[in-house]
């Protein structure tokens, strides 16, 4: 039988009791339709996870009595850091969700020249808060305890130039001659760049290779920037992650 997972920011105590409130108890009353005294699993963020039952169920909030402990699954051994160029809503929504379903650690969206919309104030805020709900929701459902940090969005040009060379760092590129599987196992940070629809332009290849960036190619075939990306990030945990 499956079992709802939820994410609380609150510490979690066992014993206690916690309650939740917002959205996330909408979703349970009025979408998962979950009852009282039903068994939930609650986690919060940063590595801990609880078993839990539904105490009371209220119009805007619920209350769950936590019991004991999960052994939580572990974190990809690999630190991953993904730099992706930002896309099209419904193409950034799922690499996004793939991307915390394929273990990464630090996801940085980038505005590139092919950007298509470059957003500011409260669009910004607005949009930064779907896309942390979208990274949310994808730890709920992959079993994830610890929520991956999304970065503020950035101009791809302030992102390079505010960085050191260091770390092993990817460049997607087609027209490589270097194959992502011909590389050596990393003993350090991973960084992958993937620029949007279209690709980056050359100025901004120019700028990453300068940055310490290596460009890899995913065989012949062009590849969409979210098929890209989720075979880009398969394929490194393929060689020296957890798929290994």
């Amino acid at each position: 039988m499956h079992i709802p997972r939820l994410y609380t920011p609150q510490m979690i105590t066992q014993g206690a009791e916690l309650a939740i409130s917002g959205q996330t108890a909408h979703h349970v009353a009025h979408v998962l339709r979950i009852h009282s005294g039903a068994a939930v699993q609650v986690f919060d963020g940063e590595g801990s996870e609880y078993h839990a039952i539904v105490k009371t169920i209220k119009r805007s909030e619920i209350i769950l009595e936590i019991a004991e402990a999960i052994a939580v699954q572990p974190e990809s051994s690999l630190d991953i850091t993904l730099l992706q160029g930002i896309t099209r809503n419904d193409r950034m929504d799922l690499i996004l969700q793939k991307a915390v379903e394929l273990g990464v650690n630090t996801i940085q969206p980038l505005w590139t020249q092919r950007s298509q919309t470059h957003l500011k104030g409260n669009r910004l805020e607005k949009r930064f808060n779907h896309w942390q709900g979208i990274v949310v929701s994808a730890c709920e459902q992959c079993g994830r305890a610890t929520i991956p940090q999304l970065a503020t969005a950035i101009n791809y040009s302030d992102w390079m130039n505010k960085q050191k060379t260091s770390g092993f760092r990817l460049l997607l590129q087609p027209n490589s001659k270097t194959g992502l599987g011909t590389l050596k196992k990393p003993d350090e940070e991973i960084q992958v760049l993937i620029g949007p629809e279209g690709g980056l332009n050359p100025d901004e290849e120019v700028l990453a290779i300068a940055a310490g960036f290596t460009g890899v190619n995913l065989g012949q075939r062009i590849l969409r920037t979210e098929t890209a990306t989720l075979a880009t990030l398969a394929g490194i945990q393929t060689l020296w992650g957890d798929f290994n």
